[in-house]
């Protein structure tokens, strides 16, 4: 039957009311998805919808009248129809999609497996004191597959068992034994099917994000473009400060080695000539020929001046003439220097 055909189609009234009914929750809401309600208790759901009220509201009605509604809207609702299949409703939020789904895993609680059913996931029985007197519970424990015995008047799990895999049907026994030990395996919550938002689906897998790794990376990307800014000078709101700072902190340093007397930086050529001074007094013998304020400065111990071999060969292998007079040119030298460092 084609969509045309299901529109014109005369209904009862009373479902042609809440088709509207649904038509007007659709138009109601920024985002609508689809979530399941399959094993859900009537109690429980009710909890659940006090849960969401404020932030999002629960739609349940007949399959065929949530197709039939998701087809008059027609602005692109009509996919959600792939999930309406089984015990379903619709959500509707003003959220967006990724909100409500964190929203929904959030809400879920744990809830005891009956027999018959399939296993979410896989089923252990963890190490540990039951808590249980000694009696035949060791031996049901064993029939599950669990690793118990007594021990010290107690029933203990010796070792994490695990007693179902994911997918396999729950057995009458380990129901009961799950239950006598207050193990609850599975979720219970609406499963979010699919959303529609701002003409774009979402599957469960399109929003579950890892919410820190997500902002981590947010993090390191704001860090790297501002980065990227200061050294490449481009001015935002964010960067200026860093880039005025960073400005200062150059100007100061070349007027520093220029030696500009600025009254900014005079305290630090000050500093810097005091620094220079004390180095230089540090360095000569002659106490007479400092200032009285450095004459007490001591000289740092001389660093040992290490000769290369080929300087040792030559001056082993000198006439000892020869060196005599090198040795006096040296002199010369050295004391010429010495007097042209002192005056100029």
């Amino acid at each position: 039957m084609s969509t045309q055909e299901r529109k014109t189609e005369t209904i009862p009234e009373w479902k042609q009311t809440e088709v509207d009914a649904i038509v007007e929750f659709l138009a109601e809401y920024d985002s609508v998805g689809v979530v399941s309600i399959t094993g859900i208790p009537s109690r429980q759901l009710q909890d659940m919808r006090r849960e969401l009220y404020g932030t999002a509201a629960l739609r349940v009605s007949r399959n065929t009248l949530l197709e039939r509604a998701l087809d008059e809207v027609d602005e692109g609702f009509e996919e959600l129809k792939t999930y309406v299949s089984g015990q379903v409703g619709l959500i509707g939020t003003n959220d967006n999609p990724f909100g409500l789904y964190q929203q929904l895993e959030a809400s879920k609680t744990s809830a005891p497996i009956n027999a018959g059913e399939v296993a979410p996931n896989d089923i252990v029985i963890p190490e540990g004191d039951t808590g249980v007197d000694p009696g035949p519970f060791v031996g049901e424990l064993q029939s599950v597959g669990a690793n118990a015995r007594i021990d010290e008047g107690s029933i203990k799990v010796m070792e994490d068992s695990t007693v179902l895999e994911s997918g396999e049907e729950v057995s009458a026994d380990l129901a009961n034994v799950l239950g006598e030990l207050e193990i609850e395996p599975k979720e219970v919550g609406l499963n979010l099917r699919g959303v529609f938002a701002e003409g774009v689906l979402f599957e469960p897998e399109d929003l579950e994000l890892d919410i820190e790794a997500y902002e981590a990376d947010i993090a390191a990307a704001a860090g790297q473009a501002r980065n990227l800014a200061v050294n490449a000078s481009f001015p935002t709101a964010a960067t200026v400060p860093l880039q005025l700072s960073k400005a200062t902190g150059e100007a100061k340093s070349l007027a520093l080695h220029a030696a500009i007397e600025d009254e900014a930086v005079m305290p630090d050529l000050i500093s810097k000539a005091d620094s220079q001074l004390r180095a230089l007094a540090a360095q000569i013998d002659d106490k007479e020929a400092l200032p009285e304020e450095l004459q007490d400065v001591e000289a740092p111990a001389a660093e040992p001046v290490e000769e290369d071999d080929e300087s040792a060969d030559e001056q082993d292998t000198q006439d000892p003439e020869d060196a005599d007079e090198d040795d006096d040119d040296d002199d010369d030298e050295e004391s010429g220097d010495a007097l042209g460092a002192m005056f100029g």
